[in-house]
């Protein structure tokens, strides 16, 4: 990805392009700013009207305010590449800085370095926070891709069951001992005991009844 700098358009193409950009963003601006302007100051029954109208005043002007400052910023901007020989964020300070002191030349020296000083310092603004969001994107594209091991939840070897100990399933019960669950027990085992014993008849079986 491209700096902010390395990714406009070259000079001397840079200045009809940013006095395009700058023409049509202060006419839509302006157009909208005015048009409810007009809309607020127009008297009731004719606010749409009043609003076409302040846009058709004002618009081409701001437009053209809009375009004079970009087109001598770009020309300034390319000045600045001329000399130096290189592509940096103090090209489009200084820049800004020229271009704010030479609009107000006019007003007076003191009015001139005040436009300069803003001009540089809002151009100094932009640029770091372009600088500050072009990192974070590069550092985004950058970022290592973890990949899930698929073995990673595999299940392990199973286990063997181990039966719970007659200390473990009487303590389930707080109230096992009160309600006779030795007495229940018992029963288990002598139940288990006919079962194991039916095993252990005579083969041939015999059809005796005890």
């Amino acid at each position: 990805m491209g700096t902010p700098e390395t990714s406009r358009e070259p000079c001397p193409d840079r200045i009809l392009d940013d006095v395009g950009g700058a023409f049509g963003m202060g006419a839509v601006g302006g157009s909208a700013f005015h048009f409810l302007k007009g809309i607020y100051n127009s008297p009731k029954g004719e606010r749409v009207f009043g609003g076409a109208q302040a846009v058709r005043m004002n618009a081409p002007r701001i437009g053209g305010s809009f375009a004079v400052w970009g087109g001598l910023f770009s020309a300034f901007d390319c000045s600045m590449v001329y000399l130096r020989q290189k592509e940096d964020p103090w090209n489009s300070i200084i820049a800004g800085a020229a271009t704010g002191g030479l609009l107000q030349m006019r007003q007076g020296l003191r009015a001139a370095s005040r436009s300069a000083l803003f001009g540089g310092a809002l151009l100094a603004l932009i640029e770091g926070a372009g600088i500050v969001i072009n990192n974070v994107m590069v550092a985004q594209q950058e970022a290592p891709i973890y990949v899930d091991d698929p073995t990673a939840g595999a299940p392990g070897p199973p286990q063997e069951a181990t039966a719970p100990s007659p200390a473990t399933s009487s303590s389930s019960s707080w109230f096992g001992d009160m309600f006779g669950g030795e007495k229940q027990g018992e029963k288990e085992m002598k139940i288990g005991g006919e079962i194991l014993e039916s095993f252990d008849s005579p083969i041939p079986p015999t059809f005796e009844f005890k």
